[in-house]
């Protein structure tokens, strides 16, 4: 059996979201339905996908930045966005962070 942290891996990377109970009333509908007047916040970064999660390009460790919300790969100096809690992993989505410091010191 898998552990917990594995679980939640493998589900995020078949894009199913992990099964949750319905009670005897039915599912609660979600609280950012349109006309609810609520909006609900993003959903966090599990940090524990971090002991799984690889660059896809250097296959080095990535490490998770909340101010941004994105996972850094320092090595080759790019960002991967984390867009509802789900990494997107993809290097074309990913901004480079060496140019993007470069140009706020050209700035500055």
């Amino acid at each position: 059996m898998l552990s917990a942290p594995w679980r939640r891996a493998a589900s995020a990377l078949r894009g199913r979201p992990r099964s949750r109970a319905v009670h005897a009333a039915g599912p609660r509908s979600a609280p950012d339905t349109p006309g609810s007047g609520q909006a609900s916040p993003p959903a966090d970064f599990d940090t524990a996908l971090l002991d799984v999660l690889v660059c896809p390009l250097s296959k080095k460790p990535l490490r998770y930045e909340v101010s941004t919300n994105e996972l850094i790969n320092e090595e080759l100096g790019i960002a991967y966005p984390v867009i509802d809690g789900i990494p997107n992993m993809i290097p074309q989505a990913a901004r480079m962070i060496h140019q993007s410091k470069q140009q706020e010191e050209k700035e500055q």
